[in-house]
């Protein structure tokens, strides 16, 4: 079936309607994963000292169970989510907010990560069209919201997310998908070793970690995606973006001192923008600085 042959309207409704499912799903994984691997953790630690365990279930379609075992449900009374009440945002609005047996109220971040899954993967097709390059730019742009509130939930950026995304940006690049390969190899070494090496020095002058390893990897994910041209500028929007943020949370007294902020959303944000306008911005900068 050729795409090209439909109505653009049709594809761009179609691929929202497709964020909005996906980003249901992603409601799920953000919640069971970082449950799930500190569960194996527990797990792991508790046989190294030789104690006894509950072990978590084991992993089955290709470890992917937990995603879709138990089935939802309401965290306060424990009422089996209907299908009519997983729909995306609709069902939301529908039940007012509330657990239809309960009557507890449900988070608003719920509809929020769906209509952002949504509006993005129609940002994709948008940008990018619809073909097999858009549906590998839409799994990207799907693993980088789960990682961001995963990493406002948790300070945490699972590897079992970040790496494959990392793999699947070189595998993207094999034949120039955004980058030449060679672009895209060095874009993940230079992503890497340059915040590791923030990382060293940061330690070595205060004695303390000022960033997780995730944030390393995750920045090499956007070198193999965007290639090592994009990496100073994710930096400075991320760096400048996570600035402002956190310096208004602290004047506002929102922010205790001394109190963490995950990079990893800020990252994320900086590689969404080099993702969309990247190549524009760098030409607009070039073009200032007499350079092209």
């Amino acid at each position: 079936m050729d795409l090209a042959a439909l109505p653009p309207a049709f594809l761009l409704t179609a691929a929202a309607l497709l964020g909005l499912v996906v980003g249901s799903f992603l409601n799920v994984l953000i919640l069971r994963l970082p449950a799930r691997l500190q569960a194996e953790f527990a797990a792991a630690c508790a046989e190294l000292a030789g104690e006894e365990t509950a072990q978590p279930p084991p992993n089955r379609w290709f470890g992917l169970d937990y995603l879709i075992r138990p089935g939802s449900r309401c965290p306060s009374c424990g009422h089996a989510i209907r299908a009519w009440e997983n729909i995306p945002v609709l069902s939301w609005l529908l039940l007012r907010a509330r657990c239809s047996a309960c009557g507890t109220r449900i988070g608003v971040r719920y509809p929020l990560v769906e209509l952002l899954t949504g509006l993005l993967t129609l940002a994709v097709a948008w940008r990018f069209g619809f073909d097999l390059r858009t549906l590998a730019v839409a799994v990207l742009v799907w693993g980088l919201i789960a990682l961001a509130v995963i990493d406002i939930d948790e300070q945490l950026l699972p590897d079992v997310l970040t790496l494959p995304l990392l793999w699947l940006g070189l595998l993207f690049n094999l034949d120039g998908g955004f980058v030449p390969l060679k672009d895209a190899v060095i874009g993940a070494v230079a992503g890497y070793l340059s915040l590791w090496l923030v990382f060293q020095l940061f330690r070595l002058l205060t004695g303390r970690e000022g960033m997780g390893y995730g944030d390393f990897k995750l920045l090499a994910l956007f070198g193999a995606w965007l290639g090592w041209q994009m990496l100073p500028q994710i930096l400075l929007v991320s760096s400048v973006a996570g600035a402002l943020v956190g310096g208004t949370l602290m004047a506002l007294r929102r922010l205790p001192g001394g109190q963490p902020i995950p990079f990893g959303p800020w990252l994320i944000l900086g590689g969404l923008v080099a993702l969309f306008w990247g190549e524009r911005i760098n030409q607009a900068y070039l073009q200032l600085a007499g350079l092209a």
